[in-house]
């Protein structure tokens, strides 16, 4: 029998669809070096992921002096919800 985490990534890969959660759920400003380690990561795949999103119109990158503030757009926010929502029925 396999595990809620394991069927979550039959349908999902885990570290795209966790990136969008995070970001959905994060309570204060995150960054892609925060990002990374909320989802265990390393920081230059979670910016190649991030850049993908972008390009699909999933995230924003805000430049605040040197680092990037990175937030959803509105289509972001809600694949990020639905996935979420999939994640707690599982």
């Amino acid at each position: 029998m396999m595990n809620n985490k394991e069927i979550f990534s039959v349908f999902f890969r885990e570290k795209p669809a966790m990136m969008l959660v995070e970001l959905k759920n994060a309570k204060n400003e995150i960054y892609a070096s925060s990002l990374a380690k909320h989802i265990d990561c390393t920081y230059s795949h979670v910016v190649k992921i991030l850049q993908e999103m972008e390009k699909a119109g999933l995230v924003n990158f805000e430049k605040q002096g040197r680092l990037k503030l990175l937030t959803l757009t509105k289509t972001g926010s809600e694949i990020a919800e639905k996935i979420d929502g999939i994640r707690v029925l599982l």
